[in-house]
């Protein structure tokens, strides 16, 4: 698990990174210190991609291995929209998943979620992250996890998600399905997702 001091880089690279830095005790802790969350100006383009590919790897809780790795297979492949491509790769991973259906709190939590057993897909218990889920796929819950207590409340939680449109969940049945797959135009972060493809294509 990759763990950093949250708040200095929220500051640095913007709320959007961590949900941590996503709350009014953050919004506050900001106020009081006077930083501004906006994107540094003056930098160089190599910079401006820099920061981008930062943003996106600590967002998603990849390490840079792994995220190298993604971009270089999606560079190899070709098409004409990679940056949708890898966009997809980071949000079809089933941490990531866990997390858009509102199942645990932060990528963290869902990333230990999926670590310890709790989540089946297509009715088969995951324990990698990392594992990408494909369209037609059923996220659901181990049925011996629902009485643990990071399930508790789970109905009501549910209810009040806002889940992605390529997801559809059922919340008396409390599983979920990949009725497509992610797309840049429909809620993507605001990143240059091109960009952090060019950064590794230098």
């Amino acid at each position: 698990m990759i763990r950093h001091p949250r708040y200095k880089i929220g500051r640095r690279l913007g709320s959007i990174v961590y949900e941590k830095c996503q709350t009014p005790k953050f919004a506050l802790a900001k106020e009081r210190t006077g930083v501004k969350d906006r994107r540094p100006r003056g930098k160089s383009e190599f910079g401006t991609v820099l920061l981008e590919k930062q943003r996106a790897r600590l967002m998603y809780g990849v390490p840079e291995r792994q995220f190298k790795r993604y971009v270089q297979e999606i560079i190899r492949e070709g098409g004409a929209n990679q940056g949708e491509a890898l966009y997809k790769k980071l949000e079809t991973r089933i941490d990531n998943t866990v997390f858009r259906l509102g199942l645990a709190p932060t990528r963290a939590a869902a990333r230990q979620m999926v670590s310890h057993g709790h989540i089946l897909v297509n009715s088969i218990k995951l324990t990698i992250p990392s594992q990408e889920i494909e369209e037609g796929d059923t996220i659901s819950i181990r049925q011996g996890s629902l009485n643990k207590k990071i399930f508790s409340e789970l109905e009501n939680k549910l209810k009040e998600v806002q889940v992605p449109n390529w997801l559809k969940i059922d919340v008396d049945k409390k599983e979920a399905k990949a009725a497509g797959l992610p797309r840049l135009d429909q809620g993507a972060p605001l990143l240059n997702w091109s960009g952090i493809l060019d950064f590794y294509k230098r």
